[in-house]
């Protein structure tokens, strides 16, 4: 039976430096742990990035959403034209649409004092990144 001692001096006097299989085998485990760190890396800057289009997305639309409401109330007679809120960020658009609600149902088109306002926001003509909806109404 080999002894503890007897092992440690056998490595100790007998090795002579590393072979090219164990260089190798360190390198290999170093460039896993490294892809490892730098996938993750790349993965939270994703997410962060995600965020914060999100985020200024959803201020955007709440900005103009509350803009939209101030604005004095539209009937049919006169349409609504929304203006666009000054000082959006490059690569974002606002798309507004308001649309006239006829909760009694009588058919004549009239919007009877309530209307729906949808806020779109969208960046770099992709795919919409938030959509606000909300209710105006003839006070």
């Amino acid at each position: 039976m080999l002894k503890w001692q007897n092992f440690h001096s056998f490595l100790a006097y007998n090795s002579k430096g590393f072979s090219l299989i164990e260089v190798a085998m360190g390198l290999a485990l170093i460039s896993i742990i490294a892809l490892t760190f730098l996938s993750g890396l790349f993965t939270a800057a994703k997410a962060i990035f995600i965020a914060d289009e999100r985020a200024t997305s959803e201020s955007l639309a709440r900005s103009q959403m509350e803009y939209v409401k101030n604005q004095p109330y539209d009937d049919l007679n006169n349409p609504p034209q929304y203006i666009l809120l000054s000082g959006i960020p490059e690569g974002y658009e606002i798309v507004i649409s308001s649309e006239r609600l006829d909760p009694t149902g009588d058919g004549t088109g009239n919007d009877d004092g309530v209307q729906k306002i949808a806020v779109t926001v969208s960046h770099h003509d992709e795919s919409q990144v938030i959509v606000l909806e909300d209710y105006k109404v003839d006070r």
